[in-house]
């Protein structure tokens, strides 16, 4: 990883409204972002990622602390300044926001005409952007005759136009099919890949950070409460936030499950494929009952996590326990109360 973060948020306050009617957005955002990541932030609506992302770009300008972009304290540029610091920050938006007058071609053209490029230089560069993101067809196409897909690969060509350094990325998939948001987030990822942008992505989906980032942050509440790669915060998330997004009630219903105690297991890559439960049913001598089990691809590898509700017996328990341990097998236990 660089030395030199892209992104260094300080101390960083967002405030709304004052006196009484205040509301707090972010409090002490504290954050390094490094060349060439893929780095997500993630939390629950209302958590305060979408004004984070905005504070990058300012956008959205902090109550108080800094934003340092490529090693200049971007919050105290003059506006002639700033505009010219944003031509290598890029953003794309889950609405799309393009200018529907305006083909496909054009729209990747605006950029390029408000940082006064030659007119056939900029043509020639939107097209060779259309072309990167599978659009060379649809220069001519209005944004009405597009797709969501479609609309969002417009969308990331032109906030590639000015060649950013950041790409940031509020909510890009949440408006599409999971088909789409696929094919989206394979496109970003290769774009990172070939040009080196670094990327923000911010969402409130647990699997788009898994499918796509290197590094996450989780916000909850208008505080940054984790940070970490990301197969590590899934394997050992330290937060109960963390863990909210990572098991969530959507995997598995409390309501259904039987009062009591349970083990929540957590497999890596190299575990995924053994026989852990068989063997430590015939190790232990005591069936288990599998209240929930999921797999997912990380990075490239295999993780999963499994409840157990475990047997009244405490012996057996320790058995169990003791088994996992053998095994170097990630558990905790988990209380539902009646």
């Amino acid at each position: 990883m660089a030395s030199n973060p892209i992104i260094k948020i300080e101390n960083l306050n967002k405030t709304f409204g004052s006196g009484d009617g205040a509301v707090t957005a972010l409090d002490n955002i504290n954050l390094s972002i490094y060349p060439g990541e893929i780095f997500g932030i993630i939390g629950l609506s209302g958590a305060g990622k979408s004004t984070l992302v905005r504070c990058m770009n300012l956008l959205e300008r902090p109550t108080a602390g800094k934003v340092i972009f490529d090693g200049l304290d971007i919050t105290s540029l003059s506006y002639k300044e700033l505009r010219k610091v944003r031509q290598s920050i890029g953003m794309i938006f889950q609405g799309f926001n393009l200018l529907m007058q305006r083909t496909a071609l054009d729209n990747v053209c605006f950029p390029l005409e408000i940082a006064g490029i030659p007119k056939k230089e900029a043509k020639q560069r939107a097209r060779e952007l259309l072309k990167t993101v599978g659009l060379g067809d649809k220069e001519k196409a209005y944004p009405s005759q597009l797709s969501g897909g479609q609309k969002q690969r417009v969308a990331i060509a032109r906030a590639l136009a000015t060649n950013p350094k950041v790409l940031l990325c509020d909510e890009a998939t949440s408006a599409l099919d999971p088909t789409t948001t696929q094919s989206i987030l394979e496109l970003i990822k290769e774009l990172n890949h070939k040009t080196g942008v670094t990327v923000i992505i911010i969402t409130h989906e647990m699997k788009v950070i898994e499918q796509i980032c290197n590094r996450v942050a989780i916000i909850d509440k208008s505080r940054i409460e984790e940070i970490g790669m990301v197969q590590e915060v899934f394997r050992h998330p330290k937060t109960q936030a963390a863990r909210k997004l990572i098991f969530t009630n959507g995997d598995f219903n409390e309501d259904f499950a039987g009062k009591g105690k349970y083990l929540r297991l957590v497999f890596d890559g190299s575990q995924t494929d053994r026989p852990v439960i068989a063997n430590m049913v015939l190790k232990c001598g005591e069936p288990v009952s599998i209240a929930f089990a999921k797999t997912k691809m990380i990075g490239g590898k295999m993780y999963g996590h499994m409840l157990l509700e475990l047997p009244e017996n405490s012996e057996t328990v320790a058995r169990i326990k003791a088994y996992l341990d053998s095994e170097n097998i990630v558990y905790e236990e988990e209380h539902y109360n009646a």
